[in-house]
């Protein structure tokens, strides 16, 4: 029964995407050379095969030390979806200004975020595959082979790899200077043992009225059944834990962000938390009116479904200027 569910699962996102290329005009196209370069590649991690995609800029020079971004995919998802989902905001950014992404894949379609474990239902948690180990690895590969600059590598993603961006800044804090997680929250069995050793920067973004994360903190539900899926903290209590773990001001900056869509039906409050050690900082984008979705991203399933999205401002835009503000 669970191939069958598996086999299901690869099928309908192969649909997604085939559906996104229709629409978007997108497609995945590998390179010979390491500079301009879609590249899908691989290494042998825990007796798996760990896969990932990797976007190089036009103007790479292995001799500039490039900043890294690792974008992870939701449940269900894969690298190629992430970047689909968020239009290859990423890439063109990447080709602008020289850094380097990276799309890894979870085992079947999942990453092992900490979230859950008698309630698993896919691979990542009922092996307890070690996620954070590949990640780190992953890194480590980067550093080597493309001379990523190690005090620049940045984490987002979004539901299941915004809430693996947060496990990620609890355990690998030594080798991620900052995150930004979409739609995602810290997983209440993890928040216990989520001690990073270094301050982590912190850029988080949550829709208020998303169906599946709930904004209040709670269990998570699957987009077709009502299955619990693990629980996680609040967005509030969330961003409080890293606000006082890197020693911010208590007291927010607080603005409206301009309604330049107002079609989309949504409205955009900011909160920035400011002077933490090492110059960290923590800002919430909290999006009124939004559900599962990536801000200016695409609307991957039906409204009534997953919600809106919010077209008040573009993820990838606001994610990369926090990124690069940020160095060790």
């Amino acid at each position: 029964m669970f191939k069958i569910k598996n086999e299901f699962k690869s099928s309908f996102i192969a649909l997604i995407i085939g559906i996104i290329k229709v629409l978007t005009g997108n497609d995945m196209q590998a390179a010979n050379s390491p500079s301009g370069s879609d590249l899908k590649m691989s290494f042998m991690f825990d007796n798996l095969e760990r896969t990932f995609r990797i976007h190089i800029p036009p103007a790479y020079k292995k001799s500039t030390s490039p900043a890294l971004v690792i974008a992870l995919h939701g449940k269900g998802g894969n690298g190629e979806s992430m970047i689909l989902l968020t239009r290859k905001g990423f890439n063109k950014l990447a080709d602008r200004d020289g850094f380097i992404v990276v799309y890894p894949d979870g085992i079947e379609l999942n990453w092992n975020d900490g979230r859950m474990d008698e309630e698993s239902n896919d691979r990542a948690h009922r092996e307890n595959i070690n996620d954070v180990a590949f990640i780190s690895a992953l890194i480590d590969s980067m550093i080597v082979n493309y001379n990523v600059n190690p005090k620049s590598v940045y984490v987002t993603g979004i539901s299941n790899g915004a809430i693996m961006s947060y496990r990620l800044a609890c355990e690998l804090s030594q080798k991620i200077t900052a995150i930004a997680p979409v739609d995602g929250n810290i997983p209440f069995k993890l928040f216990p043992e989520c001690s990073p050793a270094l301050p982590v920067s912190l850029l988080a973004i949550n829709n208020i009225n998303d169906p599946l994360v709930p904004y209040e903190g709670g269990d998570i539900y699957g987009h077709f059944h009502r299955v619990r899926l693990g629980r996680v903290l609040s967005v509030e209590e969330s961003i409080s834990y890293w606000v006082k773990r890197n020693g911010c001001s208590p007291i927010p900056a607080l603005s409206e962000e301009p309604d330049t869509s107002p079609s989309d039906g949504t409205r955009v409050l900011r909160k920035h938390f400011a002077d933490g050690a090492s110059g960290t900082e923590v800002i919430l984008y909290s999006i009124y009116g939004g559900g599962h979705t990536w801000p200016g991203g695409f609307q991957y399933l039906p409204v009534w479904l997953i919600g809106k999205t919010c077209r008040d401002f573009e993820a990838c835009d606001v994610i990369w200027s926090f990124f690069k503000s940020h160095t060790r």
